[in-house]
C-alpha cells in the first residue's frame, strides 16, 4: 500500500482516552440509576449549591451527577463524541481540558450561581470540550485545527445558545464558565504543558 493511501495512526494514548470516556460514561448512567432508586437523594444532596458550605463538595461531585435520564442522555452523547475529538490531539490534552472545565465550571456556579437551587450534571465540562474545539483552529493555526474547529461549529455550534439565560433550568453560569476554561486551554495549550512538565516532575 502506497504511502498516501495510509490512513493516519492514532495519538499515543487514545485507545485509553476512549476507555476512560466509555467508564464516566457508565459511572453516569449507574449513578442515575441509584439516584432514582433512593429517591433522588444524591440529587438533593451533592449537588453545587452555591454560596453554601454544604455545597462545595458538589464541586468535585456534580459532573457526575443528573436530574434525570433525560439530563444524563442530553449529557452522554457530547461528552463522547467532543472527547474523542479532543483525544485525537493527545489524551493530555484532554486531560486539562476536562480537569479544568469540571473545576472552573464548579467554582463559577458556586460563587455567581442563584443562592437556594442545586446544580449538578455534565454539561460545563461538555461546554468546556466545546470551547476548546471551537476556538483551538483559530489559536493553533494550522489547516488540521482550523478544520476541526469548523467541523465541530457545524456540528454543535447550536449548543452556544446554552451560554445565555434563555431557558429556565439550565445553568448557564456553568456553561459559561467551562467554555471559558476551554477557551483558555486552547488559547495557552503549549504555556500550560510546559509548566506541568516543569513543575511536576515527570
Amino acid at each position: 500500500m502506497t504511502d498516501w493511501l495510509a490512513l493516519p495512526s492514532l495519538p499515543d494514548g487514545f485507545r485509553q482516552g476512549i476507555a476512560l470516556l466509555t467508564y464516566w460514561l457508565l459511572l453516569i448512567w449507574a449513578l442515575a440509576i441509584a439516584d432514582l432508586l433512593t429517591g433522588r437523594w444524591l440529587w438533593r444532596h451533592l449537588g453545587i449549591q452555591p454560596r453554601c458550605l454544604g455545597g462545595l463538595p458538589g464541586i468535585a461531585i456534580a459532573p457526575l451527577l443528573h436530574q434525570d435520564f433525560r439530563h444524563t442522555a442530553a449529557n452522554s452523547a457530547p461528552l463522547v463524541i467532543l472527547g474523542s475529538l479532543i483525544l485525537l490531539q493527545g489524551l493530555d490534552v484532554l486531560g486539562w481540558v476536562t480537569a479544568l472545565g469540571w473545576l472552573l465550571s464548579g467554582v463559577g456556579i458556586w460563587i455567581l450561581g442563584r443562592r437556594g437551587t442545586v446544580h449538578l450534571g455534565s454539561s460545563g465540562v461538555v461546554f468546556g470540550y466545546l470551547g476548546y474545539l471551537l476556538l483551538r483552529g483559530y489559536f493553533d493555526g494550522s489547516l488540521p485545527a482550523m478544520a476541526l474547529s469548523i467541523f465541530v461549529g457545524l456540528l454543535y455550534g447550536g449548543a452556544l445558545w446554552g451560554l445565555l439565560p434563555l431557558q429556565r433550568g439550565q445553568s448557564w453560569v456553568g456553561h459559561g464558565a467551562g467554555f471559558l476554561a476551554g477557551a483558555w486551554v486552547a488559547r495557552d495549550l503549549d504555556a500550560i504543558q510546559t509548566w506541568w512538565m516543569q513543575n511536576s516532575g515527570f
